[in-house]
């Protein structure tokens, strides 16, 4: 399977969509991406993981470093995920921590809003 990405903004923040794995071959593509909207001013992202079938250590370290690069800026970098075997993952390696993981964009939205 291949990735899929495409992006849109709402209410100040910018909505990355991605589908499909995510690993040590497409996972540089996903990288591009938020570095190019960081670049590009945007520092509030939701990366929506919802259609997302696989994801591996290299994607991991892709989102912790977009994470970094938005905090960098005062912005944030939040995850909407409700399948089990993609959350088991960052319950594994303790990323829940770090990362806010919603089960909508909207959710996500509205949560860096009332902060």
């Amino acid at each position: 399977m291949d990735l899929k990405l495409d992006h849109y903004t709402e209410d100040d923040t910018e909505i990355v969509v991605v589908e499909g794995e995510i690993d040590v071959y497409t996972a540089p593509r996903l990288r591009e991406l938020l570095i190019d909207l960081v670049n590009k001013g945007n520092v509030h992202l939701v990366v929506n993981m919802e259609k997302v079938e696989f994801l591996d250590s290299t994607g991991l370290g892709v989102l912790v470093g977009g994470l970094k690069r938005v905090r960098a800026h005062d912005g944030t970098l939040d995850l909407v995920c409700t399948q089990e075997r993609i959350l088991k993952i960052f319950r594994i390696t303790g990323l829940t921590k770090v990362f806010g993981i919603y089960e909508s964009v909207q959710e996500a939205i509205d949560k860096r809003k009332s902060k």
